[in-house]
């Protein structure tokens, strides 16, 4: 039977050297007793990030606290070795063993015994190693090997030019400072396999609300033995629902499809409860001995996309109705945890995933200036309800936003794209895919400037929509976000019905009584983001000041400069602050200020249903410290005022 082993359980070492010195010696094994490592051998976490290990060494200061960040970029200009001794039970002839990576962060080497068995260039594909051949009869000692990180991937610049597959956030965006992650990001195992196994598995749910009974169709492939059968297998809580005894090559073929299953229909938080069910593919032998096992989770439900009262006969459909009835999409946009997200764990996820499903989220969207995120993730939307907005990783700049048109980078963003939805189409709580976050050209027609969202006349968004079309045909695909005519509302278009998907504002008018008066005659049929900033709590900002004066909140405080977009100290001495205010006063004027913008934003347009068809404010949560930004639930997973506004209009029918 295949057999899998978890690396993390083994004991881990990390060095650092300046990069390529580990290539003197001939391999990187010798550099393990080189004294001219420059940084010794540390005790590492797998998975983890180099990061994480160094701070826990006392190698690096806590990057969260004042300006420590600078002091830690260092890391980025070296080569960093990880080492483990493979057990030597782990192993025996005749069989087949592979290390399996589903996510290393970004680029390297993987050495087997002091030779290189393979290489890897992009955090966001997983990687699968054959370390067969390079195996000794004992003492085996696996090294992984990272370069040096790109120098630029951040929010400002040039997204045509920038043609490197690694998150572009933790490079510096406006709510975070740079600490570029490097590292084992996600599960790293050793399989262990005979020739029998299970290749790949697709598994596709549909229901019909008129019936509420579920179809499902399976594809996939194996190798085993002649004489060998697949057993596939439905069970719920209440027991097994339908079972199935296949020979291997009838399977092989076209695959099966269920239909009038008695299933319960899974429906978004706030809708109708989420059963989920157990679908499990086994490969048996000629005499009923298992080869290999694959389990996936799965629920039921029917998604339509109609279009918005009074839109456009043109324009896209914006009322998302599950199991036929229309749902005001209500939620945010979810960026990682951390920026080192390889430190991130279940009990990360589980505790702000319970905050937006305790708000009355239905819905977040993975914006595509990060990664697709772990397995655990999905599997908790699957179970609270929360419908997922998955975008490629591909970015906006600023500079300019156009994504590249190279056939290299559409080569290889396909490759990715693919793998996306490979890896998560089988979960009832993704609703749809999209080409990455503010993609746009000026609305003349040229590829840089800002207003006219790229639509599939571009080559590599055509092609986005192509591959989602193959593999995920039940799901939806849109260009990019914001989509349509208009990035944006302008005032003067407005009754004209140029706004479909927008974006903005992000910060709330001075006056908010013009605030509420822009919000009630807004016309467009989707807002994807939109935002106000607020202060983070006192004890945050006190927490993470690192000595470093909190007062005044203005851009000429080194504290509050290190994210200086959301400052709004001015504004705040016009409506009646004093320059000698106490942190206190301010933190309590912006975040009242912030919930009641926000409030009004999520009533205005929850009274517009189904004119229009939801809201995703920008942003969720904070994955660093900010003293300000527009996040409602703080660094330490803690509500704002303006998480607990937007709950009361979220829970209101």
């Amino acid at each position: 039977m295949k057999a899998v082993h978890d690396l993390s359980q083994l004991q881990w070492t990390l060095i650092g050297t300046t990069p390529y010195a580990w290539l003197l010696s001939g391999n990187p094994v010798q550099v393990l007793q080189d004294q001219t490592v420059e940084q010794e051998a540390i005790p590492a976490i797998v998975p983890g990030s180099v990061q994480k290990s160094l701070l826990n060494a006392g190698i690096l200061p806590d990057w969260n606290s004042g300006l420590n960040a600078r002091l830690c970029e260092w890391v980025e200009n070296r080569h960093w070795i990880y080492s483990v001794h493979l057990p030597d039970e782990w192993f025996q002839s005749g069989k087949t063993y592979r290390l399996s990576a589903a996510g290393l962060d970004d680029r390297g080497w993987v050495y087997l015994n002091g030779k290189e068995i393979g290489t890897f260039k992009t955090t966001h594909l997983p990687y699968l190693f054959d370390l067969t051949d390079h195996l000794q009869p004992a003492g085996n000692l696996l090294q992984i090997i990272f370069d040096c990180p790109p120098r630029w991937l951040g929010q400002f610049g040039y997204t045509s030019k920038m043609t490197d597959w690694k998150p572009r956030f933790y490079y510096t965006w406006d709510w975070v400072s740079r600490i570029v992650q490097i590292g084992i990001w996600n599960t790293l195992t050793l399989e262990e396999s005979d020739g029998a196994e299970i290749f790949n598995l697709k598994v596709c749910t549909e229901a019909d609300p008129a019936s509420a009974l579920g179809s499902l169709e399976v594809r996939g492939s194996a190798g085993a033995p002649a004489g060998a059968k697949v057993k596939l297998e439905l069970s719920g809580d209440e027991g097994v629902i339908y079972q199935e005894l296949l020979p291997l090559e009838v399977f092989n073929g076209d695959g099966v499809r269920w239909d009038a299953l008695p299933v319960k229909l899974w429906y978004p938080n706030g809708l109708g409860s989420q059963p989920l069910y157990r679908f499990t593919y086994t490969l048996l032998g000629e005499n009923g001995q298992i080869h290999d096992c694959v389990q996936r989770t799965i629920g039921f439900r029917h998604i339509t996309w109609q279009p918005c009262e009074g839109a456009p006969a043109n324009a896209d459909p914006w009322i998302c109705a599950v199991n036929g009835r229309p749902v005001f999409l209500q939620g945010f946009n979810w960026t990682p945890i951390l920026p080192n997200f390889a430190d991130t764990g279940e009990a990360d996820y589980r505790l702000r995933l319970e905050r937006y499903r305790e708000m009355g989220v239905n819905i977040l969207r993975m914006w595509g200036g990060a990664m697709l995120e772990k397995e655990i993730f999905f599997q908790l939307c699957d179970e609270m309800g929360i419908l997922v907005w998955q975008e490629f990783p591909l970015s906006s700049s600023g500079v300019d936003n156009w994504p590249p048109e190279d056939e290299t980078s559409i080569a290889e963003l396909s490759q990715i794209a693919r793998s996306y939805i490979t890896r998560r189409s089988h979960h009832a709580c993704l609703l749809m895919w999209g080409g990455g976050n503010e993609l746009q050209g000026d609305l003349d027609g040229n590829k840089t400037g800002v207003g006219k969202p790229v639509d599939l006349s571009h080559p590599l968004i055509r092609r986005f929509a192509e591959i989602a079309a193959e593999e995920d045909p039940g799901r939806r695909f849109v260009p990019t976000s914001s989509s349509g005519p208009y990035f944006y509302v302008k005032e003067e278009n407005i009754g004209k019905g140029l706004h479909w998907d927008v974006h903005g504002p992000w910060k709330a008018d001075p006056d908010l009584a013009a605030w509420e008066a822009y919000w009630k005659k807004v016309d467009a049929l989707f807002h994807s983001e939109v935002g106000c900033p607020g202060a983070s709590s006192v004890e945050i900002i006190q927490c993470y000041s690192g000595g470093l004066p909190t007062m005044p909140a203005s851009p000429q405080n080194r504290l509050w400069r290190r994210t200086p977009w959301w400052i709004e100290w001015d504004l705040f001495l016009q409506q009646g602050g004093r320059e000698d205010s106490s942190l206190e006063e301010y933190v309590r004027w912006s975040q009242e200020r912030q919930a009641q913008a926000l409030t009004i934003v999520a009533r205005s347009l929850k009274n517009k249903f189904p004119r229009c068809g939801g809201v995703i404010f920008w942003m969720g949560h904070d994955c660093f410290p900010c003293t300000a930004n527009t996040s409602v639930i703080e660094f330490d997973g803690r509500y704002k005022p303006a998480a607990l506004a937007l709950k009361k209009v979220f829970q209101a029918s």
